[in-house]
């Protein structure tokens, strides 16, 4: 079903639409796109705290999605698998599962909304349009953008949480 799904996005390809998915894939490369944002907020001190989370959250995604799961489920790109789609893009040399374009940009993208909810919203689209420019692209199954998309939430949510909570435990010995 997956292949099916690929090959019927395969069907609206148009010039103008390649070069925006080849555009769109290529500032999701290495996530760096999210950590020029990151780096950004990381030193404007009133968006500090979210940058700063955000890169924490950029490499708990990183080790899980790209070190661990990557190379623990060995998962072969659909492009591998069917080699008859001429690929637009080099062929990539990691893992499908999860994709890692999709969960960088989620983390990112999800920490921002949980401080800032208007630039957060941007941020999730712009991250949803990179993750389809995988599939448009052949590069990666539907499964493996979903995957990347519960590892950004979950990694974003995590570091979040243990963020705040030491920001807390922080105020809360300071009133002591």
């Amino acid at each position: 079903m997956e292949m099916e799904i690929l090959h019927a996005i395969q069907g609206i390809h148009t010039e103008v639409l390649n070069k925006i998915m080849i555009f769109l894939s290529t500032i999701g490369n290495a996530g760096i796109c999210w950590i020029i944002l990151s780096l950004t907020l990381s030193v404007i001190p009133r968006t500090r705290k979210c940058g700063i989370t955000m890169l924490c959250a950029m490499a708990l995604t990183f080790l899980t999605g790209n070190i661990i799961l990557k190379n623990l489920i060995a998962r072969q790109r659909p492009c591998a698998v069917d080699t008859s789609v001429a690929l637009l893009i080099p062929f990539p040399s990691e893992y499908s599962f999860p994709s890692g374009h999709t969960s960088n940009g989620i983390t990112a993208s999800v920490t921002l909304f949980l401080y800032y909810k208007k630039a957060g919203v941007i941020a999730i689209l712009a991250a949803l349009m990179i993750a389809f420019s995988r599939l448009y692209l052949f590069v990666h199954y539907p499964t493996d953008i979903l995957g990347g998309i519960i590892l950004g939430i979950i990694d974003a949510c995590v570091i979040y949480y243990i963020f705040k909570c030491r920001e807390k435990n922080k105020t809360d010995a300071m009133a002591a």
